[in-house]
């Protein structure tokens, strides 16, 4: 009889909110806890479900610092985890600020929720988690460097190697004794990266294995090759600021607001900009990323070297300035174009975006970038959809300013990247598991599989179970 065996819970069937159970050997461990991001009701309802106990996890491996991969620990700890979280150590220092940054949502959040059911006559209900879940939380991360086998339970060792989706990422390979004459081995994508995506170093080869879980998110979707990316965002910012008007980024503060600041940094540098203007980030969480992302140069890739090299730092220099106080963020609706507005949240469900769209979507000399993914249901997805009206703090407004989209941006493998990368593990791979992507991008990329001959490819549900044989 089998002593593994896999329960999938999040991102099974859907974009966020990933963690994955392992049993082994009696012991439980998670790959990744992260938080369902999407409509407010629906996240409220998902992140307050409990189809597990807590207190049977013995220890949680965890990809990267996204919130919908790490933003469910501090609730996990709270309701009785004791183990430890493994991570590498730009993920144990970006996940700290991502979290304090979630307990600040979630009190917003409860707040949010406790004026409707006072006006229903029902009880208030409490934040997902607080700040002293937070530092309860992070007090039991413990980190490893890049290809360092460590024991995660009894039975079970782990190894990570680069994922190249966002800094200090990593895919996990594990090796599982379970019963048979070699270990069983599984590998764990995480979120796989993209080659060329600007100061992240290359995704490496996926490690061999007998079984396999990999995100899925573009797995039906060519996206445009990042090499393109720096002339398509030179064209949006030259023509936004012959127009006079503002170009406004929604952007994840981790990840794709570095890149944003990296980019223009670089066509300054080259020369690429008509008109040099300012870029304005706005967000204390990017904010505080950037500091670890100054702190991490020694995991660059070759070409973010060679412009520190040449220029001394990538995110400090004459025409980009970070904000943190709220009255500056509420000054910059007052100032005219043009200018570059970077602020979070990326899909425009939240934070001080959601005030920079209210004030400049009327306007059609201002722009919307899209650089990142959106999902189903949310106000970024409506914008991409090309929405002629949206709602934004329950008032309706016209969409008359330019919305584009640079998918080059994203730091999700595409189809293409997804079937090269999984490709060579083919032969080995007993059965493959696809998580994190809609229905429809996991189904194409199952197909695409079983033709380079991949023996079993699911695409699991919420809660179901699977035995892995020894």
């Amino acid at each position: 009889m089998s002593q593994a065996r896999l329960r999938f819970h999040g991102a099974a069937r859907e974009v966020t909110g990933s963690m994955h159970l392992l049993e082994i050997n009696g012991y439980t461990l998670a790959l990744d806890c992260g938080l369902f991001q999407g409509k407010r009701a629906l996240a409220n309802e998902k992140n307050r479900a409990r189809p597990y106990d807590s207190r049977d996890i013995d220890a949680v491996v965890l990809s990267h610092a996204h919130i919908d991969h790490c933003g469910k620990l501090p609730l996990l700890v709270r309701q009785g985890f004791k183990g430890r979280i493994h991570c590498t150590p730009p993920t144990r220092a970006l996940a700290a600020i991502m979290l304090a940054d979630s307990a600040h949502v979630q009190k917003e959040d409860a707040e949010y929720w406790n004026k409707k059911r006072v006006r229903r006559g029902d009880p208030p209900i409490d934040p997902l988690y607080t700040d002293a879940d937070v530092a309860a939380a992070t007090g039991r991360f413990v980190s490893h460097g890049l290809d360092e086998t460590f024991e995660v339970v009894p039975g079970a060792r782990a190894r990570f190697h680069e994922a190249g989706h966002m800094l200090g990422s990593a895919g996990v390979r594990l090796e599982l004794d379970a019963g048979g004459p070699r270990p069983t081995r599984l590998t764990f994508t995480g979120d796989l990266g993209r080659s060329g995506i600007p100061i992240l170093r290359d995704p490496a080869p996926l490690p061999e294995c007998d079984y396999l879980i990999s995100e899925s998110t573009y797995g039906g979707r060519v996206t445009p090759d990042p090499v393109d990316l720096p002339g398509q965002f030179a064209e949006v910012i030259n023509e936004t600021a012959a127009r006079g008007g503002k170009l406004i980024i929604p952007s994840f503060a981790v990840g794709r607001s570095q890149a944003v600041v990296y980019y223009y940094h670089l066509l300054l540098e080259a020369g690429r900009i008509r008109r040099p203007i300012p870029m304005v980030v706005d967000s204390p969480l990017a904010s505080a990323a950037t500091q670890v992302y100054r702190n991490s140069t020694d995991v660059f890739d070759h070409e973010a070297e060679a412009l520190i090299d040449k220029v001394g730092a990538l995110f400090d220099f004459q025409s980009v300035r970070h904000i943190e106080d709220v009255e500056d963020s509420k000054r910059l609706h007052e100032e005219a174009g043009p200018m570059i507005i970077v602020s979070a949240s990326g899909m425009c469900e939240a934070g001080r975006i959601l005030h920079h769209l209210k004030n400049n979507i009327e306007d059609p000399r201002n722009t919307v970038l899209i650089v990142g993914y959106q999902a189903a249901d949310t106000l970024g997805r409506r914008l991409v959809e090309k929405a002629r009206q949206v709602k934004i703090f329950g008032e309706t407004y016209s969409v008359r300013a330019q919305v584009k989209v640079l998918n080059g941006f994203s730091s999700h493998a595409n189809a293409k990247e997804l079937r090269a990368a999984l490709r060579p593990l083919a032969k080995t791979c007993r059965h493959a598991f696809l998580v994190h992507g809609e229905p429809d991008q996991s189904e194409v990329l199952a197909a695409a599989m079983r033709q380079d001959g991949f023996r079993e490819v699911t695409a699991p549900a919420p809660g179901e179970v699977f035995e892995l044989s020894a």
